[in-house]
């Protein structure tokens, strides 16, 4: 019932931008924050920024603060990530995520981590 499906992924060279789609379904929004992750090689995986879907609220990392932007469509139950000024340390799979808000109390904490994922698109910054 709970699905979510990224899209958007693929090769981009530095400095330039990306636009991520994550797709969700099966449960009501507003309960929810949705979140982007990342995993690198040899990394763990981090959370890059989330967004509550009732209220808005956002979070991002200071790794892509003021070159990401997280947005979403309640309406057509799709949250978007913005990727700007791309450095080849961006690169990673990033994965949708989502968790119930009841579960914490600020969008910070949920972006730690989430009760449900896609299955990640690949992101590669390269020349």
């Amino acid at each position: 019932q709970l699905q979510l499906v990224e899209s958007g992924g693929g090769l981009v060279q530095p400095g330039g931008s990306l636009t991520l789609s994550c797709t969700i379904s099966g449960f009501n929004l507003d309960y929810y924050a949705i979140g982007w992750f990342r995993q690198a090689p040899g990394k763990e995986r981090e959370g890059v920024s989330c967004i509550s879907m009732g209220v808005m609220n956002t979070y991002y990392a200071d790794s892509v603060k003021g070159r990401f932007t997280i947005s979403r469509d309640n309406a057509k139950s799709m949250v978007y990530l913005q990727m700007n000024s791309l450095t080849p340390e961006d690169t990673a799979i990033y994965f949708c995520g989502a968790l119930a808000l009841q579960r914490v109390a600020t969008i910070r904490e949920a972006c730690y981590d989430m009760d449900y994922w896609g299955k990640g698109t690949l992101v590669n910054v390269s020349s």
